[in-house]
């Protein structure tokens, strides 16, 4: 087996940057995730609820070596903007079920994100410590860590899984009588890392632990998915899959899967290639 993608978000919600290399910390990609954009309640604005955050494009020094600032952001319509790491107290804010504690980044980045999501109570904050968030102990030790991502550092699948699921959505839309359907890319899915050769669809669900490269991780359990991707990330559009026939395959407890959670037990460089052994 081979890793034959990886993928940085550097905001929350926003588009993926594949990169060819990437450094493991305790707390998932350097660089994915840093940073989020909150309303005027400081909760979690996400894609879900506004697709317009798909057409952000964050760059860091991780995932463009140009950019010499610590964030760059552009997006269609708007000016590019550079951002140092601010300095300011951090604020409360809620990711989720989870309430944590941000930095402001401040008025000229709220400016820049409040003209492209079209509204004026969004604010943009960065998490400067991720050490100091604790994640859930059914699953990780002390130790575990993550900056903005939902509820583990890093997420992964396989080729042969995406190659499964959309077979059975053609199977789904013939049973219904709908056209087939175009083959869903795995952006849908948002998955930091992806590996290839695995021999079997969702094997990826036993697997315990594996080491990518010289890397090592624990796999605890599989990761539910939600609406978000059921939206195309280029046209913005909603639809019915994958959730629909994920239903039909792959739902227990009430929840649809797809994708499985990784922690990190070791630090290190992964990169495009690597072995995959399990562990």
């Amino acid at each position: 087996m081979k890793l034959s993608a990886i993928n940085i978000h550097p905001i929350k919600s926003t588009a993926i940057r594949p990169v060819r290399e990437a450094y493991v910390g305790r707390a998932g990609l350097r660089g994915d995730r840093e940073w989020m954009i909150i309303d005027g309640a400081g909760v979690l604005i996400t894609a879900r609820e506004m697709p317009v955050l798909f057409g952000i494009r964050a760059d860091t020094p991780q995932t463009d070596p140009t950019v010499e600032s610590a964030l760059r952001l552009r997006a269609d319509g708007a000016p590019d903007l550079t951002l140092d790491l601010p300095a300011a107290p951090r604020q409360p804010v809620r990711l989720h079920k989870n309430d944590l504690e941000a930095t402001p980044v401040g008025a000229e980045a709220d400016a820049w994100v409040r003209q492209v999501l079209g509204r004026d109570d969004a604010r943009l904050m960065w998490c400067d410590d991720p050490t100091r968030r604790s994640l859930n102990p059914e699953y990780t030790r002390p130790g575990d860590h993550a900056a903005f991502q939902d509820s583990s550092p890093i997420s992964l699948t396989s080729t042969t899984s995406l190659e499964q699921l959309n077979e059975w959505l053609a199977k789904t839309a013939a049973d219904v009588g709908e056209p087939a359907p175009e083959p869903l890319p795995m952006q849908r899915f948002r998955p930091n890392v992806v590996i290839e050769g695995v021999e079997e669809a969702f094997a990826e669900d036993e697997w315990s632990g594996v080491r990518i490269g010289a890397t090592t991780f624990r796999v605890p359990k599989p990761i539910d998915r939600c609406v978000m991707t059921t939206i195309d990330p280029d046209s913005l559009a909603k639809g019915k899959e994958p959730i629909r026939t994920l239903a039909r395959h792959r739902r227990w407890d009430g929840k649809t899967w797809f994708a499985v959670r990784l922690l990190p037990d070791t630090e290190g460089m992964i990169h495009i290639g690597d072995e995959v052994v399990l562990i």
